[in-house]
């Protein structure tokens, strides 16, 4: 295969995806799949069975994911003590999304409410440190 066979943005994949690092790379993709309706593409265990790489979608966005790896200089937001990044989650009912994360075990960051900019819009932090609005 030569470079110009290389597409520059992988079927399926937008032009920015997000690569989440946490402790329990595995147990979150559980989580995701309870709250958010996550569908598991693939994952890629090493040999002390931590997640090197593992992928799962939402609606029609992809999200990586791998276990934390000090060694490689590679920590998760509960490692960090929290986290600057925020996953945006776009949905058609943000109440009935809201509580389905909250019931699969999220933290409420900010209640679900009128936003100025014309959205129902909340916050929650997900129990490896992740938080999503």
């Amino acid at each position: 295969m030569s470079t110009s066979d290389v597409k520059p943005v992988e079927q399926g994949m937008h032009t920015v995806t997000p690569h989440i690092i946490c402790a329990g790379a595995a147990d979150a993709i559980e989580f995701y799949k309870k709250a958010f309706g996550a569908v598991e593409l693939m994952r890629m265990p090493g040999p002390d069975g931590k997640l090197w790489h593992a992928s799962i979608r939402i609606g029609d966005s992809m999200i990586m994911l791998a276990d934390e790896f000090p060694d490689w200089q590679s920590f998760g937001p509960a490692a960090l003590k929290g986290t600057p990044v925020t996953l945006h989650l776009a949905v058609d009912d943000v109440d009935a999304r809201f509580k389905r994360a909250v019931e699969a075990g999220a933290t409420v960051k900010m209640e679900v409410a009128e936003m100025f900019w014309g959205d129902r819009y909340g916050q929650v932090e997900d129990p490896f440190g992740v938080v999503t609005g």
